[in-house]
């Protein structure tokens, strides 16, 4: 990653955060296919107090996002890192930022639904030191979805 990279947080009012989720969503809609619209209602954006933008020559080129699931868990929201911008590593800088934050705030592990059709998502993931857990919540019973959780340590400032 070169001098200029850098990962910004911000919250879901973000002007390069929304147009980054609207290339995701449409993304997501030929992905999903048919169960775009079951997805599509549990990403609503709008009240995200914790969101990273990633940056590369100070061009918005991925992002994520985190909200609290349990008392002990936040939940990773809204990756994604555009087309011409992946194989750089840019994903995992994004995901060990939003866990850099998840444990700054406290809570001990992040979970996340992704699709089984985002193989890239389900091998990052994996080789990020996320295991495999049952299905929580609305992706009970959806055979496209794969949940995940990792158990972080807690850094306090």
């Amino acid at each position: 990653m070169s001098d200029n990279f850098k990962i910004v947080r911000t919250d879901s009012q973000n002007p390069e955060f929304i147009k980054l989720v609207n290339q995701l969503d449409t993304y997501l809609a030929v992905t999903d296919g048919e169960e775009h619209g079951f997805y599509d209602q549990f990403n609503k954006i709008q009240n995200l107090k914790q969101v990273v933008v990633a940056y590369e020559h100070d061009m918005p080129v991925g992002c994520g996002a985190i909200k609290e699931f349990a008392s002990d868990a936040m939940e990773v929201k809204r990756m994604f890192v555009r087309p011409e911008s992946r194989g750089k590593g840019i994903a995992g800088k994004i995901l060990a930022e939003l866990e850099t934050w998840t444990s700054e705030m406290g809570y001990s592990k992040c979970v996340l639904e992704t699709g089984k059709r985002q193989a890239e998502a389900v091998a990052l993931y994996m080789k990020s030191g996320y295991r495999m857990i049952p299905n929580y919540g609305q992706y009970i019973g959806m055979e496209n979805s794969i949940c995940f959780e990792k158990v972080l340590e807690i850094k306090t400032s």
